[in-house]
């Protein structure tokens, strides 16, 4: 059994991290911290994870482990990192710390740049994308989970040529603002809304664009449902009709374990909807296309399991020569 630690366990994140590793067949929890909650049971932040014996401790009490994952808040892990790489022959990074390799990037989006040499350590945690690298990685950086959902669903047109100026709606639910997600993420401001929190400009946008190559514009809006993200693009793809667009897409997620192409002629759920993919690590997708050479490129996921947690276990799995689906096979929930 490999053994694992988790480095900021208390908020939504960490609790998703944790209730799949209790339940992966070959990994053990060697670890939990906060430090603000050290000595506690885990499950008083967590509750599904009642039983699972797990108690917080301090991060200065770490002993080495196999792997480590950095899911504290964003700005934690490059203050650490030496330290977590002395215990750790692999790290997992699920803060946006090392997502941007591109150091005004960086600047621009998070006001903050890290060392170009530190970011270039770390492969993009997409194994649909660059599964190869990561299998080698001691350093993987696991991106945002609207920017999961928008580079997986448009990756296929990217490496085509087929993508220029690309202009992505996202929608997200409440826990993508973790569990201290302030005053406007209170049920009684957050229940029954549609708000437009970033019209331009949003954080993911730089992951989106660094990842595909392209000029990328994206606006985000907040929805009443707790887990969830949905984004949707479009684009022109000139002469390309619908079936050779479908083609390309079941050409590279065909093999893929966690991408379903959706697009179904009946049925309620016809394309990508987040609603049915609650507790899952799958990231369905779909595309369109009208007698005018535009296209609507759509992509869901969960946000706290593929877009989080499961896209890490899944990095974990290929970093430690496990098989890449291990402790990731949940459906999901429906109806929820």
């Amino acid at each position: 059994m490999k053994r694992i630690a988790v480095v900021g366990g208390r908020g939504f994140v960490g609790g998703e991290l944790l209730r799949l590793l209790v339940h992966h067949p070959e990994v053990e929890v060697a670890a939990v911290t906060s430090d603000t909650q050290a000595g506690r049971a885990v499950e008083t932040a967590h509750p599904p994870l009642r039983g699972s014996g797990l108690r917080y401790r301090r991060r200065s009490e770490l002993e080495p482990v196999d792997l480590v994952f950095l899911a504290g808040v964003h700005g934690s892990t490059a203050e650490i990192l030496d330290d977590m790489a002395a215990l750790a022959p692999r790290i997992v990074d699920l803060t946006a710390d090392f997502r941007i390799e591109d150091p005004a990037l960086m600047e621009r989006y998070y006001g903050w740049s890290r060392d170009g040499e530190h970011a270039r350590a770390f492969v993009r945690g997409l194994p649909e994308l660059h599964r190869k690298q990561i299998v080698d990685a001691t350093r993987v950086a696991v991106p945002g989970c609207m920017a999961t959902s928008a580079i997986l669903s448009l990756a296929p047109l990217a490496a085509r040529g087929l993508l220029q100026d690309v202009q992505v709606d996202a929608r997200t639910g409440s826990s993508g603002s973790g569990a201290s997600g302030g005053d406007a993420n209170s049920h009684a401001l957050r229940s029954g809304v549609l708000r437009v929190f970033a019209p331009f400009d949003h954080r993911h946008e730089a992951e989106v664009a660094e990842a595909l190559g392209v000029d990328v514009s994206m606006t985000v809006t907040a929805t009443p449902q707790v887990r969830g993200v949905q984004t949707l693009a479009k684009v022109s793809v000139g002469d390309v009709g619908e079936r050779e667009l479908l083609a390309m897409y079941r050409e590279d997620y065909g093999p893929e374990p966690f991408v379903r192409l959706v697009n179904s002629a009946r049925g309620t759920f016809r394309y990508p909807d987040p609603k049915v993919l609650l507790g899952s690590n799958f990231c369905d997708v779909g595309i369109v296309a009208d007698h005018r050479g535009r296209a609507l490129v759509m992509g869901s996921l969960d946000n706290l399991v593929k877009g989080a947690a499961g896209g890490a276990v899944q990095c974990m799995n290929l970093m430690l020569g496990l098989p890449e689906t291990a402790g990731l096979t949940f459906p999901g929930l429906h109806p929820v």
